[in-house]
């Protein structure tokens, strides 16, 4: 799953417009860096920091 798309999985933000300026802005840390690209892949494990809340990046339920 991409950047974006997790944060607005996980309700972080509205629409994809607000995830690209909030990326691009630097608000947004991966792992405890600042991350810049909206496109970046995350992999389970990944921790994603916005407005001092962390999100941990779970395994996608198998799909059946």
């Amino acid at each position: 799953m991409r950047l974006d798309q997790f944060l607005k999985w996980q309700g972080l933000v509205f629409t994809g417009g607000e995830a690209k300026q909030r990326i691009q802005g630097g608000e947004v840390r991966v792992n405890g860096f600042q991350e810049t690209q909206r496109g970046r892949k995350l992999k389970p494990g990944d921790r994603v920091e916005l407005d001092g809340q962390t999100h941990v990046v779970e395994k996608p339920p198998e799909e059946s």
